[in-house]
């Protein structure tokens, strides 16, 4: 989907292509997680007219990002951002590894690590729109007590999940969950189906997210 991005007027360099730095930026804006995968650019005019440079420099540096994998062009015009985090994890693992109760605990260890170091720097790094997004989550996880749909309810703890490594901002990280992501999702279904008759456990599993993102929101980085 197009979305609005704080595209800034670009300076006319000296001794740099203008469709270099052209291509800086929007690889920045892609960086930080301010342009996501899915998304789609604004027009070539439009776009052209909000960096303040010319179409043929612009098309120049589209095809630049194109050609190194980041930008995919649209059917009917336009670019929009590539998934460049592709799986971690292959499916063959994945499989190998959920059919071995023996891995369950491995699968936590990596799930614990990885989940602390996303939300240490979510609490540093967490914006008012970011915090927005995770009360959202945890909230929606809380009204759905009463549902109790386990499949459902594990896709939205992955999204909360990757909600926080998104909200680290940290690429790297955020590359390494996304490859990941199905391994979670499996691992998450099992937990939610054996919580599916323990309501009080589900409140607990609710008020540890709610605790998260209190931590986060407070920039507590130690909670």
């Amino acid at each position: 989907m197009q979305k609005a991005v704080p595209f800034s007027a670009v300076a006319h360099p000296r001794r740099q292509r203008l469709s270099d730095t052209i291509t800086s930026q929007i690889e920045q804006l892609i960086v930080d997680g301010t342009l996501k995968p899915g998304d789609t650019l604004p027009s070539e005019r439009d776009l052209s007219t909000q960096l303040g440079v010319s179409r043929p420099s612009l098309r120049e540096a589209l095809l630049i990002l194109e050609s190194r994998g980041l930008l995919q062009a649209r059917r009917g015009g336009g670019f929009g951002v590539t998934d460049i985090t592709a799986p971690t994890l292959t499916d063959p693992l994945v499989h190998l590894l959920q059919r071995h109760p023996a891995a369950v605990d491995d699968i936590l260890e990596l799930r614990h690590g990885l989940e602390c170091v996303a939300a240490y720097f979510a609490a540093m790094r967490a914006t008012d729109a970011d915090a927005k997004r995770l009360s959202d989550l945890a909230a929606a996880m809380k009204r759905r007590r009463s549902v109790r749909n386990p499949l459902e309810d594990a896709d939205l703890d992955v999204d909360f999940h990757m909600a926080i490594a998104e909200t680290s901002k940290n690429l790297a990280l955020v590359h390494v969950m996304r490859g990941i992501f199905n391994l979670m999702r499996i691992n998450m279904l099992r937990a939610r189906e054996a919580l599916h008759h323990d309501h009080d456990n589900v409140i607990l599993l609710d008020d540890q997210h709610g605790e998260i993102v209190k931590a986060i929101v407070a920039r507590d980085r130690g909670r």
